[in-house]
């Protein structure tokens, strides 16, 4: 449940746009939200293992990181959307292997 709070507070720091004067990723934005809530959903479902859990949490922070690298000069490539778009891609593929690959969180 704490994890879950977690996650929520970390969507809603994300939400409230701290820094304005950097470009918009809403894409990239809307996308990491998603796979937040089935990342939690996962956890809560005992579908994800708590190594799982963080890894795929981790896999998140590190998309969050690339986008604040993207955004640092002022202006997001079409390479860089590109790239992110990609790591999007893989954490969303490696959430639907762990929540379907059998493993469930003892309890």
């Amino acid at each position: 449940m704490k994890k879950i709070a977690f996650i929520a507070a970390i969507v809603f720091i994300a939400s409230t746009g701290l820094s304005k004067a950097q470009v918009a990723t809403p894409v990239v934005k809307s996308r990491q939200v998603e796979q937040q809530e089935r990342i939690a959903q996962g956890a809560q479902n005992k579908e994800l293992t708590r190594h799982e859990t963080a890894r795929l949490e981790r896999e998140q922070r590190n998309i969050q990181i690339e986008k604040k690298v993207a955004k640092s000069d002022g202006t997001v490539t079409p390479k860089e959307k590109r790239f992110l778009q990609r790591q999007q891609n893989k954490a969303s593929r490696d959430i639907y292997r762990q929540k379907h690959d059998g493993q469930e969180r003892g309890l």
